[in-house]
């Protein structure tokens, strides 16, 4: 018989502390996860994985009997509560060939790259914590990592922010080298004009980001806990082209700029040929032309679009997170800059090897 939800529901946290390995994950983490996923209830007799299966998923039964049969005849009788529910359905590679509901059930899913991304960062943060025990207080790299336990990395910035695609032998490095910085209302944090030096996260606080225009001061953005900043300056090795100052006191978490291009930019950043290129456009791809309006009308690509680097930003809720898109300006500096934007929001980018000016740039 199909599978037939008979209603949906949020998960309670004391639930997730019964599962494993889900019991290992600190307080907060358990709680951006519940926010994060669901329970789903059957009625007895359906499979509750007919329309829909396991794959990509971590599944757990929590209520109810589930019979499990598998390809070699052999069946089971998962009982929700017991021992044998705290692990996820099909764990170590055990497929079932079908379900059935003995009684209504009510199951859990979880984006199963999602937790292991979370569970990969927490077990880093303690495993550093446990090194560092017996350091002075004020060390940043342990208060780096408390800052991930506490969830300053929340899983929403894991998935499709800028750490989606950082290698994992880079995140333990990435923990050692984040400074965590005290800021007061009022102080300046990044000033236009100036050298780009760091990359920041906000841990607490809130910033507001400005831009000098004809002699005022526009208002360009605010930012909270978990925002980013300073990125642009240093993937583009370019100045600094706004000013933020903090609007509240609060605390920030800098990454070096060699630190930031060595762990963060070059992993991020996908070049192409410009023969590579012609193939994701003709795949229904979509060239960005991130120079200024008056430079993109003078020589553009072929069916390209105009995004100027300064309003990136303003792209990311109208650009499609399905669709792959190749940016490029003259040297790669600018593209690679807006691609970085891009991927840390969790879009599928890529750069033009040298840009306009590599000698290999695309024909019109």
């Amino acid at each position: 018989m199909q599978g037939t939800t008979m209603s949906a529901g949020r998960v309670r946290v004391e639930t997730l502390k019964t599962l494993q390995p889900l019991a290992a994950l600190s307080e907060a983490r358990l709680n951006e996860l519940a926010a994060l996923c669901r329970t789903d209830s059957f009625a007895k007799n359906t499979d509750p994985f007919a329309l829909r299966g396991i794959g990509g998923q971590v599944v757990y039964l929590v209520h109810g009997e589930l019979a499990l049969s598998y390809a070699d005849r052999f069946s089971r009788v998962v009982v929700g509560g017991a021992e044998e529910a705290r692990y996820p359905l099909g764990r170590r590679g055990e497929a079932f060939t079908a379900a059935k509901a003995i009684t209504d059930v009510e199951i859990i899913r979880i984006d199963s790259e999602l937790l292991d991304m979370m569970l990969t960062w927490d077990q880093l943060a303690s495993a550093g914590d446990a090194e560092e025990k017996h350091d002075a207080p004020e060390t940043g790299s342990s208060l780096a990592r408390r800052s991930v336990l506490s969830g300053m990395f929340s899983a929403n910035n894991l998935k499709y922010g800028v750490f989606t695609q950082l290698p994992s032998p880079n995140v333990d490095e990435l923990l050692r080298r984040f400074q965590r910085v005290g800021a007061r209302r009022g102080d300046v944090i990044v000033r236009e004009g100036a050298e780009g030096d760091y990359y920041y996260v906000i841990e607490m606080g809130r910033c507001k980001v400005e831009r000098m225009v004809g002699g005022v001061a526009m208002l360009l953005a605010e930012l909270k806990g978990g925002d980013a900043f300073g990125e642009e300056a240093l993937v583009s090795e370019a100045k600094r082209n706004a000013t933020v100052t903090m609007k509240s006191d609060g605390a920030l978490l800098r990454l070096a700029k060699s630190d930031f291009i060595g762990l963060l930019r070059e992993p991020m950043l996908r070049r192409v040929s410009a023969e590579e290129a012609r193939t994701k456009i003709s795949d229904g791809g979509q060239w960005i032309d991130v120079r200024y309006p008056s430079e993109y009308q003078y020589d553009r690509l072929p069916s390209a679009i105009n995004i100027p680097l300064s309003e990136i930003r303003n792209a990311f809720d109208v650009l499609d997170k399905a669709r792959e898109y190749v940016t490029y300006c003259q040297s790669e500096r600018r593209s690679a800059a807006a691609a970085f934007l891009l991927a840390q929001r969790g879009f599928r980018v890529f750069v033009l090897a040298g840009g306009l000016w590599g000698g290999t740039a695309p024909g019109k």
